[in-house]
């Protein structure tokens, strides 16, 4: 927090999904800690740059040029989206909360609702994330598709206009413009116009690791007061989801825009992960759908739940039933779904970084 003031400065991207994202974050923030939250907006490197995230590397370019606004002390804390972070959390940084999760699929976007795997041959679908482009050729081989970059109004403008006849965009980000994306609940008109949304299945479309959820990061050395209202934030049961997806990331060591899903669920004490690697084009894939218990094992994973801030400042297990950290075990299982993934032969499907 400033000194004096009491404001406490969230930094962002200037995008208007980011934007919109950190007011959420905000004025949850303000019921919590009473103190004022204003924004600081940071042009990250993922904004200025057009070239494919591909080319450019997408680990990490829209985070480097906000971390270290926040290190500097222009800020006091951070939102990202999480699917965008590297799974390493560099030394001095935290992820102090991660809130309840929105809506994790992924919506395929078009002019009059014609579902992708009835589009005809040839028609033209944008996206620059190569898990997206393989699961469009899964689903229609028939289909095109085409790098895109952008804000969400830019690229559904591209549908409207027909320069494109459909884009893939999170229906996380949708909803947090204003234009909600649940089961039996259409897009809200002021964000989608005319255009119409197919919602994609998590069972057949599963998406990025940590997708619809937010990271909320700021220095190891913060105020107490600042971590104790960030803390307040957390959800136990996104955080243990989104740690094993990172983890199956992390596993098989490959970065953000690998062409591989994940997707996360607690079920009462236990934990159900499906992940999934792909060709990048021939719909070749390797899959598990894995359930298993958040008891702690025999030998538990180095370096478990690094760079995350335990509940209540504990990092003893205290907060779970059988007394094992939850957070650990899920790490655990993610690393587990990894290796057996590559050795069903998932590294011949993976770029390396």
């Amino acid at each position: 927090m400033t000194a004096g003031a009491g404001v406490i400065r969230l930094g962002t991207r200037r995008s208007a999904l980011a934007q919109a994202q950190s007011g959420h974050v905000a004025a949850a923030l303000e019921r919590v800690s009473g103190h004022p939250v204003e924004l600081v907006p940071i042009t990250s490197e993922g904004d200025t740059n057009r070239a494919s995230l591909s080319e450019i590397g997408g680990q990490g370019v829209f985070a480097t040029a906000l971390r270290d606004a926040l290190r500097r002390g222009e800020c006091d804390f951070l939102v990202h989206s999480l699917k965008d972070l590297p799974t390493q959390v560099p030394d001095g940084l935290v992820i102090a909360a991660t809130p309840v999760r929105a809506d994790a699929r992924d919506v395929a976007i078009t002019r009059d609702g014609t579902p992708l795997h009835e589009l005809k041959s040839g028609s033209a679908i944008g996206t620059g994330s190569p898990r997206r482009i393989a699961q469009v050729h899964v689903r229609n081989p028939r289909l095109r598709t085409t790098d895109l970059r952008g804000n969400v109004d830019s690229r559904l403008q591209r549908v409207a206009t027909g320069e494109l006849d459909g884009v893939i965009l999170a229906a996380a980000g949708l909803s947090r413009l204003g234009g909600p994306v649940s089961d039996g609940a259409a897009p809200d008109r002021a964000v989608l116009g005319e255009l119409k949304a197919e919602q994609l299945g998590l069972a057949e479309w599963p998406t990025a690791p940590g997708q619809g959820a937010l990271a909320v990061e700021t220095i190891a050395e913060a105020p107490a007061e600042l971590l104790a209202a960030l803390a307040a934030l957390d959800d136990e049961a996104t955080r243990i989801a989104v740690t094993a997806e990172r983890a199956v990331l992390e596993g098989l060591d490959s970065g953000c825009q690998a062409p591989m899903a994940a997707h996360a669920v607690l079920e009462g004490g236990d934990l159900r992960v499906r992940a999934v690697v792909y060709a990048p084009q021939d719909g070749w894939r390797i899959g598990l759908d894995v359930t298993e218990s958040l008891r702690p094992a025999s030998v538990e994973a180095p370096g478990a739940a690094e760079g995350y801030i335990h509940p209540n400042g504990s990092g003893n297990g205290a907060d779970s039933a059988d007394g094992a950290d939850p957070i650990h075990a899920a790490r655990r299982i993610g690393l587990s779904v990894a290796h057996r993934l590559l050795e069903r032969g998932a590294a011949d499907l993976l770029p390396r970084p």
